[in-house]
């Protein structure tokens, strides 16, 4: 495999993993702090992030039905990947406690940030427009699997009540998924974005990859990575290499090419979203172990995803 590979490997995750430890930097230089991670996160989910989704699909000439087999892969592909940690939580994971927490960490993804950072290098806003469907429709799933996998397991009795009206309540008000929407009906519409708008809809979509991923190195904690216990390191593994090659593999064998294929890869091989860890602590679980996931997927993913891109592209199937 030529240097021609690895420059596109590299080109995908070097500039997202130099963010990262720039935003390390910052904070070491007290140049960011926890109140500006708070505010520009909020910025970011709020407006520039949705803001990018909208016009992403907008202005990109793939639609929902050139791409629903691919949506639906997506789909289906993330329960199975979520009932299979179910049951490898089982036989790994002793504490029943922690089993929730362990396939939460192995199956919902940072699609969001890291995510779509690494289909924006790798394709463009081909590639942000295609991965903003397929996000569409695990966005959704993460958040309804996560809350029942951690009810479940949380409570002591198992039968702990889960409230469906909070969760259709957040999917439908998640700025994310209303970007996605409001982006699909203005691209079924065929009509030109007004030049205005789409300037200054650049400008604040500018914003929010870089922006994200400052934040998320700043708020990386070290100390959580290097004192993780096997659990954290099971569902790490899980996330960073399971859960990729079989999703992969599935779309591989699916028909799935090139850029489809390379999406498919590169959202499943992100870290452990963030959100992982809020949902762990608000509803009273071993929130240290979620920080754990979080904090040794984030740094791994560099590496896992750079390598798979390497054996994917030398292979031609991306």
């Amino acid at each position: 495999m030529s240097w021609e590979t690895w420059s596109f490997a590299f080109g995908v995750t070097v500039p997202n993993l130099l963010m990262l430890l720039l935003g390390v930097v910052l904070r070491r230089f007290r140049l960011l702090d926890d109140a500006f991670c708070d505010g520009a996160t909020r910025l970011v989910f709020n407006l520039s992030l949705p803001c990018l989704l909208f016009f992403s699909i907008a202005t990109n000439h793939s639609t929902l039905g050139n791409n629903l087999a691919f949506v639906v892969y997506g789909g289906v592909a993330t329960v199975v990947s979520f009932l299979l940690l179910e049951l490898v939580a089982l036989k790994l994971v002793k504490e029943p406690r922690e089993r929730g927490i362990f396939v939460q960490g192995g199956f919902r993804a940072n699609t969001a940030i890291v995510g779509l950072a690494y289909c924006a290098s790798a394709y463009g806003s081909e590639g942000v427009a295609v991965g903003s469907m397929y996000m569409a429709v695990t966005v959704i799933l993460f958040n309804v699997l996560s809350v029942v996998t951690l009810t479940r397991t949380l409570s002591s009795d198992g039968q702990q009540k889960i409230s469906w009206g909070k969760i259709l309540r957040g999917v439908i008000t998640n700025p994310l998924i209303i970007g996605i929407v409001l982006g699909l009906c203005y691209s079924l519409t065929k009509l030109p974005v007004p030049e205005v708008l789409s300037s200054t809809g650049k400008f604040i979509s500018a914003m929010a990859l870089p922006l994200a991923l400052l934040c998320t190195g700043a708020s990386i904690d070290w100390h959580a990575m290097f004192s993780s216990s096997n659990v954290a390191g099971y569902s790490s593994a899980a996330k960073l290499i399971a859960v990729p090659v079989l999703m992969t593999l599935g779309g591989w064998l699916f028909g799935f090419r090139g850029v489809t294929l390379g999406v498919i890869f590169l959202f499943t091989s992100t870290p452990t979203a963030a959100a992982s860890y809020v949902m762990t602590r608000a509803m009273g679980g071993n929130a240290t172990l979620a920080a754990n996931i979080i904090a040794i997927t984030t740094v791994g993913s560099f590496f896992t995803t750079a390598l798979g891109l390497y054996f994917l592209r030398g292979w031609g199937v991306i």
